[in-house]
């Protein structure tokens, strides 16, 4: 299984809005993901599709590429914070605003599929009985099966009321 990674660094984004477009892409192929790049309507995604295939190419590279890009999908994306540029803003009466001016690293790991290989068809469920459902409480042995959630109570399941205590005076 081919392994490959590619990284821009010092990209003039936050993180934070890299990691909304990264999120698109992680654990798609690589056409699906290079497709919702192209419509995505943001300017780093430019950026990110431009590192995708430059991860594609170093992966096509590696020693023991089966040399189908079909079979490659995006193993990991992420955006690490770089170093921002601070800078002044005239500010009224004197005073002066900070403006960051912040910058990503983003990097785009690719990793190849492994081969499925068909397996026996599996032996079928015995006729007449459904399988039980998963997280399903099982019965105890001898007890009574509980109501449906939700159930109302009747008139006989309702404790009796309990009677009034008298006033004392008047």
């Amino acid at each position: 299984m081919v392994e490959a990674h590619a990284t821009a660094k010092y990209v003039r984004t936050s993180a934070q809005k890299a990691g909304l477009v990264m999120d698109l892409i992680r654990g798609r192929d690589v056409n699906r993901a290079l497709a919702a790049l192209r419509h995505a309507r943001k300017g780093v995604a430019h950026d990110i599709e431009k590192v995708l295939r430059s991860a594609i190419a170093n992966a096509q590279q590696k020693e023991g590429f089966g040399g189908d890009v079909e079979r490659l999908f995006v193993a990991a994306c992420y955006a690490n914070q770089g170093p921002s540029m601070k800078r002044v803003r005239p500010a009224p009466m004197g005073r002066a605003f900070r403006v960051v001016k912040r910058t990503a690293h983003l990097t785009v790991k690719v990793s190849e599929r492994p081969v499925k290989i068909a397996a026996a068809p599996a032996a079928e469920a015995p006729a007449g009985k459904k399988p039980a459902r998963r997280g399903a409480p099982k019965p105890a042995a001898g007890a009574k099966a509980a109501a449906p959630r939700g159930a109302r109570k009747t008139k006989a399941t309702k404790a009796a009321p309990k009677p009034r205590a008298k006033k004392a005076g008047k």
